[in-house]
């Protein structure tokens, strides 16, 4: 009994460990291809940002001021702001304020795609768009002022999707610092995935496609009932049914901030949200690596309990697991946050280590099940 369980938790353990290494291998591959490219010229492609919102009115008009704080020539781009049936001001605030001539603002039709939310606002501003380069964010989002430049000098020829990186802004409760490292974390694990060629996770604050990729891969056709999937289903699609290259932006200066989520409800519902979207891939294999990395997850419950009712061997191989999984972790956070982000965001990192077992376990099995709430809606799947 006790030799058949070691060996499956050492067979979880060497798993995780060989996610992780590659993760590490792609940030470093990131790192190294960042130099070459920085100052990259300009693509003659005509970009058009889309800007989806929904009950935003409190946020809009900063959006908006960093938005036109870019240095990026006016007359290669656009800015399309696309209301999603927001109940509030949002609408309102956006239409009255000055805004450049490059910047428009649409509301989805009533009838249009009804069930698809962010993805028909997204959808719809790219049917009334003009560039051949897309570019979404959101409308909580800031930009600093070499954002779109920096993004978009990820684009050659062959390159049809680029993510850039999102960081939470600073606040001093240990609940925002804690937010901060462990989004931190996945925007580094979905850059290093990307690294190595293995595209997983993206940010749709922050990512850029071709229109014509988007197009090819039929756009946001998988799952109409899914909610969400703008993003990182998007990506997969390029990846798997094109030829272009997917590319992460390792820059510093493509860095969008945003907001943390401000009680512990709205970060359940988000990272439901997020985790909603694994059981969609349609890379079977990739599941099955999910899978894999849930159960090296329900090890450590699983451990402890054995450890303390059938035999104590089992709290050591946990505490192996944890100070491995934690190094590991660890080398993938301060390699990534050499290079995008601040490096006392590594501060909270073992209390958010100890917190993180349980927070991937809920929010796996809370988001299989598919229903959260987005923006003041219910969302059912």
């Amino acid at each position: 009994m006790i030799e058949f369980v070691t060996a499956g938790i050492a067979a979880l353990l060497l798993f995780y460990l060989f996610f992780l290494t590659g993760i590490l291998k792609g940030l470093n591959s990131l790192i190294g291809e960042s130099f070459k490219t920085r100052g990259n010229s300009l693509p003659e492609d005509y970009i058009s940002i889309i800007i989806p919102f929904r009950n935003e009115s409190k946020k809009i008009l900063k959006s908006l001021e960093s938005i036109e704080k870019q240095d990026y020539p006016r007359d290669k781009f656009e800015v399309i702001y696309v209301n999603d049936f927001s109940d509030d001001d949002s609408l309102e605030i956006l239409g009255k304020a000055e805004k450049a001539k490059n910047i428009k603002i649409l509301s989805v039709p009533e009838e249009y795609s009804k069930y698809q939310h962010k993805k028909r606002a997204i959808r719809f501003g790219i049917e009334n768009s003009h560039g051949s380069i897309i570019v979404t964010t959101d409308a909580d989002c800031l930009h600093g002022v070499n954002w779109l430049r920096t993004l978009i000098g990820q684009f050659d020829s062959e390159t049809g999707f680029v993510s850039g990186p999102v960081e939470f802004l600073e606040e001093s409760t240990l609940f925002n610092r804690m937010q901060r490292l462990e989004f931190a974390g996945l925007v580094l694990t979905g850059a290093g995935l990307i690294g190595i060629n293995e595209p997983i996770i993206c940010n749709a604050a922050n990512i850029a496609y071709r229109k014509k990729a988007f197009n090819e891969v039929s756009g946001f056709s998988y799952k109409h009932s899914l909610a969400s999937g703008d993003d990182e289903l998007l990506m997969q699609k390029i990846r798997k049914e094109t030829n272009y290259k997917i590319k992460f932006c390792m820059d510093k200066g493509a860095v969008v901030k945003t907001s943390s989520n401000g009680s512990l409800n709205q970060f359940y519902q988000q990272r439901k949200r997020w985790a909603s979207k694994g059981l969609f891939y349609s890379n079977h294999l990739l599941i099955l690596k999910l899978i894999m990395i849930f159960l090296f997850y329900l090890s450590f419950p699983v451990q402890l309990i054995l450890g303390i009712f059938y035999d104590p061997i089992f709290l050591f191989w946990m505490l192996v697991c944890f100070v491995i999984k934690a190094m590991m972790e660890y080398m993938i956070l301060r390699t990534g946050s050499n290079i995008l982000f601040n490096k006392s965001i590594l501060k909270p990192f073992i209390p958010a280590e100890i917190l993180h077992i349980p927070y991937i376990l809920i929010a796996g099995i809370s988001g299989s099940l598919g229903n959260y709430i987005w923006k003041e809606r219910k969302i059912k799947r």
